[in-house]
């Protein structure tokens, strides 16, 4: 049962939401989406928080406004996929099945761990099934930069960074927990200035500070009573 239930949510959390996510800010979206999901379950957003989701959806379309939207239709659909699997996946993980069957999840980071594996393996059989082949370079042709992203996404990425997101999903509100993708852009921005030597305009620095102010309020309307 623990791995029936870790499949599931492999299946929508790394399969989906990983496997058809693209770096555009349209994952933005997720805050929202889970907020949605939440209603059956008799989970609904108070004012600050629906606030906050409003304030963090506007400041990141502020954000992206300059990069024209010229997604392919391809790829707005795989990344609308991405969205919906993922806050699927973080309400069932939260409030279980619908009807209130909870899903058997091993305890501690075993839980976490086996939906990664779940999740890799379904990775897998689907890069096999689009005809993709495994590469094996020789000790020559290894790019050590390469490696070192492989490895970085592998340590921050998986084990500290989804585990952080379960973790927090289990001892906050679903909403709370997917604001970090209001958070990634802001971000994604600071680095591009401090290590890429990008230069942000001032309409820009203000739609950062908005985002802020939604994840604020988030957090405002996720404290305990």
């Amino acid at each position: 049962r623990q791995w029936t239930s870790a499949s599931v949510l492999g299946l929508l959390m790394l399969g989906g939401g990983y496997g058809l996510t693209a770096v555009v800010s349209f994952i933005a979206v997720v805050p929202a989406m889970v907020s949605l999901a939440q209603l059956p379950y008799g989970v609904r957003p108070g004012r600050a928080e629906w606030a906050g989701i409003a304030l963090g959806l506007a400041g990141i379309v502020a954000l992206s406004a300059g990069q024209g939207w010229s997604a392919s239709t391809l790829g707005l659909l795989a990344i609308t996929g991405a969205c919906v699997t993922w806050s699927v996946g973080t309400v069932w993980a939260k409030h279980g099945l619908p009807g209130g069957r909870a899903l058997a999840l091993a305890p501690g980071a075993m839980g976490y761990a086996s939906q990664m594996l779940a999740g890799g393996a379904m990775l897998v059989a689907a890069s096999a099934l689009a005809g993709e082949a495994p590469h094996w370079p020789t000790p020559a042709s290894v790019d050590v930069r390469a490696l070192a992203c492989w490895a970085y996404l592998v340590v921050a990425g998986s084990l500290m960074g989804f585990t952080a997101y379960m973790v927090l999903l289990e001892r906050a509100g679903a909403a709370l927990a997917s604001s970090y993708s209001y958070v990634n852009p802001v971000v994604g921005m600071a680095l591009g200035v401090t290590l890429g030597g990008e230069v942000i305009s001032a309409g820009e620095w203000a739609a950062a500070a908005v985002v802020l102010v939604g994840v604020v309020l988030l957090l405002r309307g996720n404290r305990p009573a």
